[in-house]
């Protein structure tokens, strides 16, 4: 591990001043830390911003949540309102980590954590995201857990995230605070695709700070839930997971929100599944018509085309626990 200065705040106009001289922010530290003893990030200063009021969970006044940057993965999963309201958003966070790290992690760290792609964390391996222009190991390597949507010439690597999926679904808002006052930004825009610059993942400006996740309310009642495909069934990232959300009346579908993880360079999205199931009736038959639609797009490396199948099963799966069959 390198050197670096440690800097401990207590409220936000510090942590900008901090942030604007360069400083990395973390809180729970549980992935910056790793990274930071593999000597894969080398941050001359560090910012401790745990202390800052940025915990709270709250139902917004259009009744949606809004859910604070540094609330912990444990207690956002077990807050009533969530698990009641967005179960989605608990099983994904209790089906990320471990206990112990769900503890320490917060939510904000969750969504800005980087990839656990092997040549990523090996300093010795070519990789663009920790070195830009140096290549991809882990295109013509063994690629089994990379991704196959979102994918470029110059980075393959997932993001790890659970809750990120669930997210993506609901169509989370990511509120900033910097500089330049405070933003806010659709999480499906804040986590970037590689394109040619896969170093850059989040569209953050230089010294903001995410303070809340916000989601926007939807139409009652909402049927929603996580799906985790894994080699192990604990302390395993996805090799496909299914974040559904699902508004009936009538014995129509009104409105249907999905997204998918393990599979995605950033949270992926389902535009195509959640058009095909708008306006019909739960049965077998479009639970599979609409699946069959979830890997539109996909690019299969030499050892993931597999992922390409069950990612469909995947969501097809979860489109029959949420909805029932007939």
């Amino acid at each position: 591990m390198y050197p670096f200065s440690f800097t401990k705040v207590s409220d936000t106009r510090e942590a900008l001043q901090a942030g604007r001289r360069g400083g990395r922010y973390v809180a729970g530290g549980t992935t910056l830390v790793d990274l930071m003893r593999e000597t894969v990030e080398r941050p001359h200063a560090l910012v401790d911003i745990s202390a800052l009021p940025l915990r709270e969970i709250t139902v917004t006044e259009r009744g949606g949540l809004r859910i604070g940057a540094l609330a912990r993965m444990a207690e956002t999963a077990t807050h009533p309102v969530v698990r009641r309201s967005y179960p989605v958003i608990s099983e994904a966070l209790q089906l990320g980590a471990s206990a112990q790290l769900r503890n320490m992690a917060t939510i904000g760290g969750n969504i800005m954590q980087r990839t656990r792609c092997t040549y990523f964390r090996d300093v010795t391996a070519a990789c663009n995201k920790r070195e830009p222009g140096s290549g991809c190991a882990a295109l013509h390597g063994f690629n089994r857990s990379h991704a196959i949507l979102g994918t470029s010439d110059h980075c393959v690597a997932t993001h790890p995230s659970d809750v990120a999926v669930a997210f993506a679904a609901l169509e989370a808002v990511v509120h900033l605070l910097g500089p330049d006052g405070e933003r806010g930004v659709p999480i499906v825009e804040f986590l970037l695709r590689p394109g040619d610059t896969p170093q850059r993942e989040q569209a953050l400006r230089p010294g903001e700070l995410i303070t809340a996740v916000e989601i926007p309310a939807h139409p009652r009642p909402l049927k929603s839930g996580y799906l985790k495909v894994r080699d192990r069934q604990s302390y395993e990232f996805a090799l496909a997971s299914a974040a559904i959300a699902l508004h009936l009346r009538g014995g129509v579908i009104r409105e249907a929100k999905v997204a998918a993880g393990g599979v995605g360079t950033v949270p992926w999205k389902l535009p195509a599944v959640e058009q095909r199931l708008i306006g019909e009736r739960p049965s077998a038959a479009l639970w599979a018509d609409a699946a069959a639609r979830a890997a539109d797009g996909a690019r299969p490396l030499a050892h993931n085309r597999f992922k390409v199948e069950l990612l469909g099963r995947t969501v097809e799966r979860q489109l029959r626990t949420l909805g029932g069959t007939r």
